[in-house]
């Protein structure tokens, strides 16, 4: 408590503002997004303290729950249930497929053959079918499309 009570007295308020900067350089050397929200944090609390003259052990406790704030809402907004899309399988290329008949490549036998899909040729996976037929797109088994031969 002495070390902190004598680095509040030789520096002053300044001394936020110095562990604002440290802690948004550690921030760019280690990212982890808490080290820039504690880096504002501290930044307000010096603020603070240039406006309206106090204790460092409140300055010190008004710190801690800014930077306990910050964090709380940046975890909240991180969550990735907040980020819907009207578009989920856009980056999920073989399930926009799904629904769509296409052509068979290379017979599919013992389950496994290959399908074409406009001009891509796809690894398929599904009943037997001979080349030429006409097969429906499933589901998605990785890069495999799963096929049904139901003649609709």
């Amino acid at each position: 408590m002495e070390l902190i009570a004598a680095l509040f007295e030789r520096l002053g308020v300044w001394l936020w503002f110095a562990l604002a900067v440290l802690l948004m350089v550690l921030e760019t050397i280690i990212p982890g997004i808490h080290f820039l929200w504690f880096g504002v944090a501290a930044a307000v609390v010096g603020a603070i303290a240039l406006l309206v003259p106090m204790a460092w052990e409140w300055q010190l406790i008004l710190f801690t729950a800014l930077a306990f704030v910050t964090a709380v809402i940046v975890s909240r907004s991180n969550r990735g249930d907040h980020a819907r899309s009207d578009q989920p399988n856009l980056n999920v290329r073989g399930s926009q497929y799904i629904g769509r008949r296409v052509k068979v490549e290379d017979a599919i036998v013992n389950g496994s053959g290959r399908v074409r899909v406009d001009d891509t040729v796809w690894i398929a996976r599904g009943e037997d079918a001979p080349r030429g037929a006409s097969v429906e797109v499933t589901g998605v088994d990785g890069t495999a499309l799963v096929v049904a031969n139901s003649e609709s």
